[in-house]
């Protein structure tokens, strides 16, 4: 019997395997499709994330990020980061060096999906595997959840996340955030050549080009731009999960729970969780990742509850940007505490 079986194969997911096999625990992977896997994301990663990589010997290249602006039709506001650029990383190249890391430590990985599973006092069986852990790395709309009962109820204001690259020199190196009605669109740039623009808002209805609409400024820079991908979408993008652990099954990543992107701390945040949870079960102390869990995403999350809520507020909404305008040192100060949440 094996100590943990990860199911999905995904960062977070190979963030987890990773730190277990580094923390001596036997693993195997699920993951039924092939690497690298794609997904709609900003594919900016803040320089928090950095060493929490490092840590797992994981090594990613891409574009320097040096903070973050926000605009709307009307201002403008930029915060650099204090201590250390961040990256933008094209989440099909994040994959492959998660995936290179995990076959130099000869991790297996197996083509199989979990969506049932059986566990006792002892360990877990799904299919023909069988562990002392599982952990459910599955995604925003993790079947494993589903399946234990743990899926939340339907958030009454969805929002969803659509995103396209394009052959465009990138025009800044600072992320930017543009602000039009009840959404924004993000825009990172990911190599000396290309930018990934995604678009958060409630509904995804019209798709990417409707959206972008929204933003003449925006779609006046990527005129003659070429698009070097499809369209992705994710959502409903929040996620209440009420607890993290149940017996020996364990939530890490999307499948944990999630808010939003619109503070753009995912993959920290889910390679955080990842190392808390492997010494959790290294120490064979399951129960305690619940706590651990919260600890390590408190802060990002009551910054992005804060950010959500302002955006929600039809008022206050329109008046974001300017104030960031008008309090650039606040502005900063919040910027750099998502950075490194």
């Amino acid at each position: 019997m094996i100590d943990v079986l990860v199911a999905g194969g995904g960062p977070a997911g190979l963030a987890t395997a990773i730190g277990c096999t580094l923390a001596g625990l036997s693993v195997v992977v699920a993951e039924p499709r092939g690497f690298p896997i794609d997904k709609a994301c900003g594919e900016g990663l803040m320089p928090g994330a950095l060493p929490r990589l490092a840590a797992l010997g994981v090594e990613v290249t891409g574009h320097p990020i040096r903070g973050i602006r926000y605009r709307d039709a009307r201002h403008r506001a930029d915060a650099t980061f204090r201590h250390g650029d961040g990256l933008g990383v094209r989440r099909t190249e994040l994959h492959a060096a998660f995936a290179a890391r995990a076959a130099e430590l000869s991790i297996p990985i197996v083509p199989a999906r979990v969506t049932s599973l059986a566990q006792d006092a002892t360990g877990v069986t799904a299919g023909d595997i069988r562990g002392r852990f599982l952990v459910a790395a599955d995604g925003l709309h993790s079947p494993v959840r589903r399946f234990l009962g743990l899926d939340p109820r339907p958030y009454p204001q969805p929002r969803y996340g659509l995103r396209r690259h394009y052959r465009a020199v990138p025009w800044t190196d600072l992320v930017e955030v543009h602000f039009a009605g009840d959404c924004e669109a993000y825009v990172t740039p990911v190599a000396n050549d290309q930018v990934g623009i995604a678009v958060l808002g409630a509904g995804a209805g019209g798709g990417l080009d409707a959206r972008l609409a929204q933003f003449p400024e925006l779609v006046e820079r990527l005129a003659g731009a070429s698009p070097m991908s499809a369209t992705r979408g994710a959502g409903p993008l929040r996620q209440d999960v009420r607890r993290r652990v149940a017996g020996r099954v364990l939530l890490v990543g999307d499948a944990a729970g999630y808010l939003d992107a619109l503070t753009g701390e995912g993959i920290g945040a889910a390679v955080a969780q990842a190392s808390v949870l492997a010494r959790c079960l290294a120490a064979d102390r399951p129960g305690d990742y619940e706590r651990a869990w919260r600890r390590v995403t408190r802060k990002g999350w009551m910054l992005t509850s804060g950010l959500l809520w302002s955006r929600q507020q039809p008022l206050l909404s329109q008046r974001l940007v300017p104030a960031a305008a008008r309090l650039p040192w606040l502005f900063a100060k919040i910027v750099n505490e998502v950075a490194w949440a």
